[in-house]
């Protein structure tokens, strides 16, 4: 395989991404083929490779050390906060008037309040995502996901995918696999969510997984499943919040009944969403799971921690100090944080609208395709001021992270092309705590997400980004797959 200067041998690419689509095939590395209408809800029908990077994107080491090193901190922070029932209703409370679905949750949240209930396990499986911004050179955070955090199973095939490219490509890269960091946030997933079933101490009951009715990522999840039942012997159903709702009950004690199995652990990967909620069903499905004795993860604390509004209340001075007590550490968290700010403030609203590019406006919603960017920010502020009331409290605004764009190449439903790229980093952290015991409190592997740089959002399930991995340096020099295919030698 040759290269000519300054230009990739496309034969060279096109067999590397053949080679890397076979791969996937053959690791489940895949995903629901949305042209095929079973594909979401029959297993093994309807399978395409999943979008990915053809290799891993570079990041200096430096800063995946700082990522690492927070997921502890959030993690505890996440545990602390959802114990302050009165700041997450108070903080919520003007969102909750121009926000339904924000409202239903902090009425669940109310009833839990109200009742005492207490959640003596309680177990988070988190991702903190981050954006490496070109203006300051510093890593700063984009959300911190408390449900639902997709990927952990696929995202660690990404890296075995790459490390096999690169050996096997090895005469062209000029690459060292050692250089891509381990991924092991499938199994890391899978022991937390064991973990809290051998917390729960019941030998009879299972791990469910709520999922949507369509679910084309379902492989991902599918990997935990594999995982429970052969390294932890765990059982784990499936169900939908109806099938929750139609099959469901609590007994007397407080025990999570459906369809005749015991549940230790409710593993939510549905119901961050108002799609989620179709009708009173689906409600009421989530109020039971809350009142039962079932380890929730999240819990609705938990879910309600992971709010926008909840972010930029952190974000605000002296706020993590009510939650925190190591300075070190707040600093350490303060650090990644970009700038985060209520719509009260007018002197922001006013900045935004005369310069939107700067701006992020994002509203109360997760699972990408939600945010609002460049002079639609600048629309949407209008609107909302006219509007008048509360209607600005259904939204926050952050500022605009710039990542440096560089060449990569996306393989997508078999077809390779190189576009200009931005990539965003995702740390997963788990913990579980019984009562005063904390039993894990970690790291537990790493998704990165990389897209064209003229693309505003960046779910890969939405459809707006690739899966890719990670692949270390000393400095800032660019995706790997643009020194590839330019025909330039790559340093290790």
């Amino acid at each position: 395989m040759s290269t000519t200067e300054g230009k990739a041998d496309a034969a060279a690419v096109e067999e590397m991404a053949r080679s890397a689509t076979a791969w996937c095939a053959m690791h489940g590395l895949v995903v629901g083929d949305r042209a095929d209408p079973r594909s979401g809800t029959v297993p093994g029908v309807g399978l395409v490779h999943a979008p990915i990077s053809l290799l891993p994107s570079r990041l200096p080491e430096s800063f995946w050390s700082q990522a690492c090193e927070l997921a502890p901190l959030f993690n505890e922070l996440v545990d602390r906060v959802s114990l302050d029932g009165d700041f997450l209703q108070d903080s919520l409370s003007k969102t909750r008037q121009v926000d339904d679905f924000t409202s239903r949750l902090l009425d669940i949240h109310r009833k839990m309040m109200d009742a005492n209930k207490e959640e003596n396990i309680r177990l988070g499986l988190h991702r903190s995502d981050y954006m490496l911004d070109s203006e300051t050179n510093s890593l700063l955070q984009i959300e911190l996901n408390t449900i639902s955090v997709s990927f952990p199973g696929l995202c660690s095939i990404v890296t075995e995918l790459h490390r096999t490219l690169i050996n096997q490509y090895g005469n062209l890269l000029c690459l060292d696999a050692k250089r891509v960091p381990g991924n092991d946030a499938s199994r890391q997933f899978a022991k937390a969510l064991a973990k809290a079933w051998d917390e729960f101490n019941v030998d009879s009951a299972v791990v469910m997984m709520i999922v949507q009715p369509e679910e084309r990522n379902m492989y991902d999840q599918y990997w935990l499943v594999k995982y429970l039942r052969e390294s932890h012997g765990i059982t784990t159903i499936r169900k939908t919040l109806s099938e929750v709702e139609a099959e469901g009950q609590v007994l007397l004690d407080g025990t999570l009944v459906v369809n005749g199995r015991k549940v230790a652990v409710v593993y939510f990967r549905a119901g961050y969403t108002p799609n989620d909620y179709p009708s009173e069903a689906e409600w009421s499905a989530r109020l039971l799971m809350e009142q039962s004795s079932a380890v929730k993860c999240p819990s609705i604390s938990y879910h309600l921690v992971g709010t926008k509004k909840i972010q930029q209340e952190l974000a605000k001075p002296n706020v993590l100090e009510r939650f925190l007590e190591n300075k070190e550490e707040i600093a350490k968290l303060r650090q990644c944080f970009a700038g985060l700010w209520s719509l009260d403030d007018k002197e922001v609203v006013k900045s935004a609208i005369e310069n939107p590019d700067l701006f992020v406006l994002k509203p109360q919603r997760e699972g990408g395709g939600n945010n609002i960017y460049g002079l639609d920010v600048r629309e949407a502020l209008i609107r909302l001021k006219k509007e008048g009331g509360d209607a600005l409290s259904a939204y926050i605004l952050m500022q605009r992270i710039f990542p440096k764009a560089s060449l990569a190449s996306l393989v997508r439903g078999g077809f390779c092309h190189e576009a200009l790229t931005v990539s965003e980093l995702g740390i997963y952290g788990a913990y579980l705590r019984n009562k005063d015991k904390v039993i894990i409190n970690d790291k537990c592997g790493y998704l990165m997400r990389t897209k064209v740089s003229s693309s505003d959002e960046g779910g890969v399930a939405a459809g707006f980004a690739v899966l890719d991995s990670l692949y270390l340096t000393d400095k800032v020099i660019g995706p790997v797959t643009c020194l590839i295919l330019l025909g330039k030698s790559g340093k290790k």
